[in-house]
């Protein structure tokens, strides 16, 4: 009666307590998982401040507007009663046509461990101006000594040298700031005299920019067409039109643009500040390649499958060797898995995610393989721990490489995996004693 009573299995030696215990364990574990995101989040707003500090200093992403041609004017309007009043505005004419063309010079700068791509640009733009009928109209006094071109530049810092636009009547040079808010909050100005009766204008000129992140440009002219070259492998088209021609390769970039005014939301003049031309800029971003902080995050998203899975291999190797592994080594193995992606967050700082990966990775697959051999005392256990690791990580990385097919491929994956599992569980005696 001694012996059976011995014999019997008692419930906290039991594998079904030993599996909750685990399951508590690893939900436990999500604590510091969700710790760790917090770093690669807060490491990652860091970087992004250090971004946004580089363009404050150098100059930001660049929208520029115009050529356009102001000509202020006094508006006779009469009331309903027939009496006659007077108000000044500002007539803004569109380019009739206009072309632009260029080529963006990037390059990192660094500030400590963090960089951000900037920029300088060297832009040709040409075109003409046909001043509308209305000029003839005996309700408007128009101011031809008064008149002037703006160029709106998003920010004004980024300008390289002195700017000179040449006109029909000589070249005329910049003067900082706009002179009316109409249509840009910033950018130069060119005063000059419009002979009366002048129909139609011509300019041309060169713009040197710099800035960060991004360059961009409003379809003013009543046909645009814009031509920009550089050398910048990683580029994204954006902004309220795409380009008609483009290619991207190991060399650099090139994209064409056309567009006429029947494919913008604002006319070829106007009176006042009725329209914001600027609402419908196009571009191109120059994307900066380092996504290692989404990339460590979205790893850390699996930390309760690594853990899982890692703790479901040792649990059946418990099972199917007859040799009992402590929780507190299941706690272990659970905090290695859990330090792997701070490791990794940290490595790809300074040498970029790709060998952060394979250094994290090996290293913990190293690190648990030696610590399964020295628990279960055979070298066979210290390979199928070491290769379900590195399928398991290699899955994983494939994972963080696929945009579209990331979530498809999951779940296939885990399906697979499930099923292996179920299949080695069928084949396994659970009612075996497991010991705490």
């Amino acid at each position: 009666m001694r012996n059976e009573n011995q014999n019997e299995i008692r419930w906290y030696e039991t594998l079904t307590f030993k599996m909750a215990i685990l399951g508590i364990m690893a939900v436990m574990f999500l604590v510091p998982l969700q710790l760790i995101k917090m770093v690669i989040t807060e490491r990652a707003e860091n970087s992004l401040s250090v971004q946004q500090q580089i363009s404050e200093e150098w100059g930001k992403e660049q929208i520029i507007t115009g050529p356009v041609l102001n000509i202020p004017v006094t508006r006779i309007i009469y009331s309903a009663e027939g009496r006659m009043c007077t108000t000044e505005s500002v007539w803004h004419i569109m380019p009739d046509n206009l072309k632009i063309s260029g080529e963006i010079f990037p390059q990192i700068r660094y500030k400590g461990i963090y960089e951000s791509v900037i920029y300088e640009s060297s832009l040709h733009m040409a075109g003409s101006f046909e001043i509308p009928g209305q000029k003839n109209n005996a309700d408007l006094i128009i101011n031809w000594e008064n008149a002037y071109y703006t160029v709106g530049i998003s920010d004004n810092r980024g300008i390289i040298k002195d700017l000179a636009i040449v006109s029909s009547d000589g070249q005329i040079d910049a003067q900082p700031g706009v002179y009316d808010y109409d249509i840009s909050s910033s950018g130069v100005s060119f005063p000059f005299e419009i002979p009366p009766g002048t129909s139609s204008l011509e300019f041309e000129m060169n713009l040197g920019l710099r800035g960060s992140s991004g360059i961009f440009f409003t379809p003013t002219g009543k046909s645009t067409s814009v031509n920009i070259e550089s050398s910048w492998t990683a580029p994204s088209f954006t902004g309220n039109y795409l380009p008609e021609k483009r290619t991207v390769g190991d060399e650099g970039f090139s994209a064409s643009w056309y567009i006429t005014h029947l494919n913008r939301n604002f006319p070829q003049s106007w009176f006042g500040n009725v329209h914001k031309p600027e609402e419908e800029y196009f571009g191109v971003n120059l994307l900066h390649q380092v996504d290692h902080y989404r990339k460590s995050e979205r790893s850390a998203k699996y930390g309760l499958l690594f853990i899982a899975f890692t703790c479901l291999v040792l649990l059946f190797l418990e099972i199917s060797s007859n040799q009992r592994i402590h929780l507190f080594h299941y706690f272990l193995v659970s905090l290695s898995l859990v330090l792997f992606f701070s490791l990794l967050n940290s490595l790809s700082e300074h040498i970029g995610f790709l060998f952060a990966y394979l250094i994290s990775s090996g290293s913990t697959i190293g690190l648990l393989s030696i610590f399964t051999g020295v628990l279960l005392k055979k070298t066979k256990y210290v390979l199928m721990v070491g290769g379900m690791l590195f399928l398991l990580y290699i899955f994983i990385y494939i994972l963080l490489t696929l945009n579209e097919f990331a979530y498809l491929a999951g779940n296939i994956g885990l399906f697979v995996a499930l099923a292996a599992i179920m299949l080695l569980s069928a084949k396994t005696n659970l009612f075996r004693k497991s010991s705490i």
